[in-house]
């Protein structure tokens, strides 16, 4: 029996994604996302880089202070509450002590495939983020969205 091949695509998919549109998001500086639970703010190398120049230390420094290294890869300590490292909680606020350099994995958030494989997955993420979805907050669009979701290198 011969193997099917896989469907094609085109790369552009607007009139099949469900956030064709765009989609609502704005930080609201609630810090759900960067701590409350154990979780992992994977790393890259470049990531590595930028956050101990911008901290003007020695990558190895940084690394040895703020990096683990788990399931084979690296991603950000907690602290015991399990909070990310960087995360800065103070009169209501959460804030980032790296932001404009914060990782990647941080940079596409709420754009995650996770969070867009349907309406109800996003749904479920915005339980726990105040920022998605609000009308107030300004719409992404998908070219924004799929950059994020499938070149998370360089989402900005």
């Amino acid at each position: 029996m011969a193997d099917t091949p896989l469907p094609q695509y085109p790369e552009t998919l607007t009139t099949e994604l469900w956030y064709a549109a765009g989609l609502r998001f704005k930080c609201t500086q609630c810090g759900n996302c960067c701590g409350g639970g154990p979780g992992y703010v994977w790393l890259t190398l470049e990531d590595m880089q930028r956050m101990a120049d911008f901290l003007h230390l020695p990558f190895t420094d940084f690394t040895r202070k703020y990096v683990r290294k788990t399931q084979g890869a690296f991603s950000l300590v907690e602290r015991s509450n399990y909070d990310c490292i960087f995360l800065n909680r103070a009169d209501g606020m959460a804030t980032c002590a790296i932001y404009p350099v914060r990782p990647t994995q941080c940079r596409t958030w709420p754009f995650w495939n996770m969070n867009l494989e349907n309406p109800a997955a996003w749904a479920r993420a915005a339980m726990r983020c105040p920022g998605m979805g609000d009308p107030d907050s300004p719409v992404y669009s998908l070219e924004h969205i799929e950059k994020c979701r499938t070149h998370p290198e360089s989402p900005e």
